[in-house]
Parts: structure tokens; sequence; C-alpha cells
């Protein structure tokens, strides 16, 4: 008998996890699951029980063992539980073949996932790109997946943006992915302009990335404070959920010392990150390779910070981002205390985003990467560039002017940024 779920009804959730012999994730199990019930509880599902199987190999029908899944299947009448939710993705045979034994709605983390980001996204290219992702991994689970594609967003794992009903005809699907990508190549010829621009403008980029939930948007907000023209009006959303923000900000922070430069955050990361969903937030993601430097957000209260940072360092390779200057910075250290001992480089920090610590040595270690240099130059501008001289004295410090037969010969002291603007009137 098959356990019905009301539309009102909260999902409630059992979790599976498997522990293969030579996978690579072997031992890290734990902590995987932990995240899972984040993940789950995220999604706006109650766990009621965590299981776990340790096998030699996957089962190619029911990815766990029959006999597991058949004291799932009791679990969930016990307990009264309508979704079963596994730490792996599985295929849409499998499925099928697990729901025929426990006889409740079964999915995988990656539909987690996709869930919640289909609940986040705000903005038109957000909710293209997550529906994009949700098409591709429900493509070639259809066999697996009628059922659950038959509904209008009928709980867990089958929201979309615009809930819109999808089909099991394959044809149907297709077309829409194609319509999706035509509409996103458009949005990314916006994205580009507007980077074009930003890298015209000469200010440094400053990126913020790390783990879901590490505190970038707190973190944001909080250097945002150190802005000579700080407004409130432009603090980006915060809040202590996973995921809690997918489209990106971008803040212009001009400090005391004249440095300026243009601060932007990311989506977080996760472990077992959906490869559909970076494909198809790849153009979102890829603002990290424009980036002069990378603040790497590092939750140290979380128990599995290393897990976590490993994770946002193999997801930075792939993007081809991995090369770039990196200040890791460990934040939420108001809640350690002295429990943790943590490396101390010349390229690590360690604050607290919430309550201001250390967020002034921070902004110093920006300053000292990303800040401008003070250099003293000869220049010569022809008298038909005399515009050319109008902004020198508007943008840096002349001490000396003389006019002679071959133009204006100017001595000035400039910045290193604005170095690559004027250098080709330099003589020596």
């Amino acid at each position: 008998m098959r356990i019905e779920v009301k539309e009102e009804q909260k999902n409630r959730a059992i979790l599976v996890g498997i522990n293969v012999e030579g996978r690579e994730n072997i031992g890290k199990t734990d902590e995987s699951m932990e995240e899972l019930e984040e993940l789950v509880k995220a999604a706006g599902a109650e766990v009621v029980a965590i299981t776990a199987q340790n096998k030699h190999n996957i089962h190619p029908a029911f990815f766990i063992g029959k006999g597991k899944a058949e004291e799932i299947a009791d679990m969930c009448k016990n307990h009264e539980v309508n979704l079963v939710v596994f730490n792996d993705e599985l295929s849409g045979s499998q499925i099928r073949n697990l729901e025929t034994i426990i006889e409740v709605d079964v999915i995988d983390r990656t539909a987690i996932i996709l869930d919640i980001f289909a609940q986040r996204a705000q903005t038109k290219e957000g909710k293209l790109q997550v529906e994009l992702a949700q098409l591709k991994y429900r493509l070639p689970r259809l066999t697996g997946l009628g059922k659950q594609l038959s509904r209008q967003g009928g709980g867990i794992g089958t929201r979309g943006p615009g809930e819109m009903k999808l089909e099991t005809d394959r044809r149907h699907i297709l077309r829409r992915i194609d319509e999706i990508k035509k509409q996103l190549k458009e949005v990314r010829k916006n994205r580009e302009t507007q980077r074009s621009q930003r890298i015209k403008s000469e200010l440094p980029i400053v990126a913020l990335v790390g783990y879901t939930n590490a505190g970038k948007s707190t973190l944001m907000n909080a250097l945002l404070r150190g802005s000579q023209d700080y407004e409130e009006s432009r603090e980006v959303f915060a809040k202590d959920q996973l995921f809690a923000t997918l489209d990106i900000s971008l803040r212009k922070i001009s400090l005391s010392n004249n440095v300026e430069f243009l601060l932007t955050d990311t989506v977080g990361f996760v472990s077992k990150l959906p490869h559909d969903l970076v494909d198809a937030f790849k153009s979102t993601l890829e603002e990290v390779k424009y980036a002069d430097l990378l603040l790497h957000i590092i939750d140290a209260s979380n128990e599995s910070y290393t897990l976590q940072k490993d994770t946002t360092q193999k997801v930075l390779k792939e993007l081809g981002a991995n090369d770039k200057s990196i200040i890791n910075v460990f934040n939420k250290c108001d809640l350690i205390g002295e429990s943790i001992e943590l490396s101390k480089d010349e390229d690590t920090i360690f604050i607290s985003a919430k309550t201001g610590m250390n967020i002034q040595q921070l902004l110093e270690m920006i300053c000292n990467t990303v800040g401008k240099k003070i250099m003293e130059l000869n220049l010569i501008v022809p008298y038909s560039k005399g515009h050319i001289v109008s902004q020198l004295h508007d943008e840096a410090e002349v001490l000396d002017q003389e006019y002679q037969e071959s133009g204006i010969v100017l001595k000035v002291k400039i910045d290193s940024i604005l170095y690559e603007k004027y250098k080709k009137y330099e003589y020596i």
C-alpha cells in the first residue's frame, strides 16, 4: 500500500547513505550524511531517520541491497515516512525499482539540491539555469520518474521555476532545453557586455568564493561598511541557511587611502554539486576567472571545514581559476574560541563577519594585493590630445608641466592601475 501525501502535508524523510570500499569518499560518509540532512531540512522536509550501509559494490538494480530496501520500507511504514532521500545519484531504473519495494517517493541528493535552487532562484537567468539543470537531470530518468514528472509542484524534487508540468515526451523536453539555451545565450551576451565594461573601468575585481553558508553575503556586507560611500541600502541579502542567495551581487568599495575595487560574490559550493548545475551556472561561476583576487571563505566553526575547503578548491580547478591570488578567510571564529587549531600563513586570516573581528585587517590585506602603487612618470602628450592633460590633472598628481615643440611634457605621480591608461605617452 503506497503512502499518499496531501499537498499541505510536510514531507517526512529517511536519509540513506552507502559506504563502498575503495571509493574516494570512504570514511567521509558521516560528514556527507550530516550535510545531506541540512540540505533536506533546507528543502523543507523533516528528517525522521538516517541509515547507511557498508557494501563492496553498488547494486545495479537497487543501488543498496534488496534486503536493505525492504528494511527501509518497514521503517517508512513504522514512522509514517513519505520520502526517502539517497546521498548518491540514482538512475531512473534504480528509482523505479526502489519505489516498487519501498512504496514511497524516492529521490537522490542531486534532486534535493536542484529543488533548493528552484526555491531560491530570483532572477530570470537564475530560474532558467535551474530549469535547464532540472531538465537535463530528468531526461535520462524518464522511465523511472514517470509518476513524479506527472505532478505539478507535488513536493520536494518536483518543483521548478514556473511550476511547469514536465511531460514524459522526450522530444518535448529536448525542445524546451533548446529554448532555454537560446534565452540564456542572450542573457550571457548582456553579462559579457557588463563584464567588458567592468574591465574597461580598470578597477580591480575581488570575488568571494566558498562553501554554501560559510558567510559570504555577511562578509560582503561587513566589507561594504568599511567603504567611504557606505549606504545600508547597498547591503545584500544574508541569512543563516544553505544557498540563501544564488544571484551575483556586485558592489564598488572605496577606502580612505584612495584604493577602490569591485567586490562580487558567487553561488556557494557543496560537495557532490550536480554536474548539470555546475554546467548551467557556468557563466555565473566563471566570473571568478576575471577576478584579480579571490577571498576563499571557510566556516571555521564547522568540523568538516577541511572537506568544504577541498570541495571549493576542486570546483575552482574545474573552472580554471585555481591559479588566482587567494586569501583564505576563516570566518565565524567568534564561535570557536580556542577549540580548533588552525594553521597560520601569510595568505590566511581569521575573522568574524558577524562581529567585525579582523575586518579592517582583511581590508588591509586586500589593499596590499590589489591596491594602487604610486609611480613617478615622465609623459609627453601631443597638443592634439589636450583633453589627456586635463584628465591627468584630475586623476594624478602633476609635479611639473612644460610646453615644448613636440608636445606637453609632464612629470606626474600616478597609481599602477592608471599606468596602463597613460603608458603610451611615457618617455624616458
